[in-house]
């Protein structure tokens, strides 16, 4: 959900006739169904169908283009690692991205499966052992155009639109900054790894994880904190830690030591990104200005929650 800032974009500005012309002209699809999909909150897309073959189509605003094609990168290495992703289809002439009335969107492997509801002990240890093996496979792959974590400026101007904002966000960077985040182990992040991003297929056991938008390096413990995050907090997500942990990619003493900063820093992540939506007026992958609001109230609670027990909150470890 939250990421690197990115434009507004829906289906919408990409008309049928010049998304099925793309789709010939680039990868020889001449008869393929395409229908809307739109699962997302930062980008635009389709699921195109070929008989038995299926893959989706994923267009970005264009001042996004960069780091798209650094996060296609990142999902083209780790397929070659065995780690379903998503990867980009090359075009007849080797692009990964192309471009439709001036958005570039790229064809994407389809990856078979269920995607995970982080809900329960199974789903959790699937999500942080995935994560882990993402993690790992990652480590010391070179991606051109990538980004250096993080994009979190609390003087930006849209964070004036609450009171409450501002602070709060300059606390949890503040609290960030106290890490030493040249300490931590650092590596290719998918910054948004939300259960629907992890994808069983339940007849192989194989997990995929799938949405690479940006190619970013950064401390792994950001990814962890997110998906901590997204299960409920760390009192909620033991097996899930203790999944990633198992697999050895970061200390246990790093994630004890870091964790509930890292987590009250993606809550600031989830302030900046609404504040930011809700300025704009961006209604990008949801049905109204609504769901923005309750973003940005979400990310309240939990600031106010991870700030104030911080220094006590633990990591569920034991």
């Amino acid at each position: 959900m939250a990421g690197p800032d990115g434009g507004c974009l829906t289906s919408a500005v990409i008309s049928d006739v010049r998304l099925r012309r793309c789709l010939t002209e680039s990868w020889g699809l001449t008869a393929a169904s395409i229908e809307v999909h739109n699962g997302g909150m930062n980008s635009a897309t389709w699921f195109v169908d070929d008989g038995d073959e299926r893959w989706v189509v994923k267009a970005v605003a264009p001042d996004s283009a960069r780091s798209f094609a650094a996060g296609l990168a990142v999902a083209a290495a780790l397929e070659v690692a065995g780690v379903p992703a998503g990867a980009p289809v090359a075009t007849g002439r080797g692009e990964y991205v192309v471009e439709a009335g001036g958005v570039p969107l790229a064809l994407l492997t389809w990856v078979p499966g269920a995607e995970l509801s982080g809900v329960g002990p199974g789903d959790q240890r699937m999500i942080g052992g995935t994560l882990a093996r993402v993690h790992r496979a990652l480590l010391d792959v070179p991606v051109p155009g990538g980004e250096r974590f993080h994009w979190v400026d609390p003087r930006g101007e849209h964070l004036g639109i609450r009171p409450w904002v501002r602070g709060a966000v300059a606390a949890a960077v503040s609290a960030y900054d106290g890490l030493d985040p040249g300490t931590l182990t650092w590596g290719l992040l998918h910054t948004d790894p939300a259960p629907e991003a992890f994808r069983l297929d339940r007849a192989t056991g194989v997990c995929g994880l799938i949405d690479w938008s940006t190619g970013m390096t950064g401390p792994l413990l950001y990814d962890l904190a997110s998906a901590v995050m997204y299960a409920g907090g760390p009192g909620h997500a033991r097996p899930l830690i203790e999944a990633y942990l198992d697999q050895g990619v970061v200390p246990r003493a790093e994630v004890e030591r870091g964790l509930a900063v890292m987590l009250r820093f993606r809550w600031a992540v989830q302030a900046d990104y609404f504040a930011r939506r809700i300025v704009l007026g961006d209604l990008t992958g949801i049905a109204g200005a609504e769901e923005n609001e309750a973003g940005l109230a979400d990310a309240r609670a939990g600031l106010a929650w991870s700030g104030s027990t911080a220094e006590s909150i633990g990591t569920g470890l034991g």
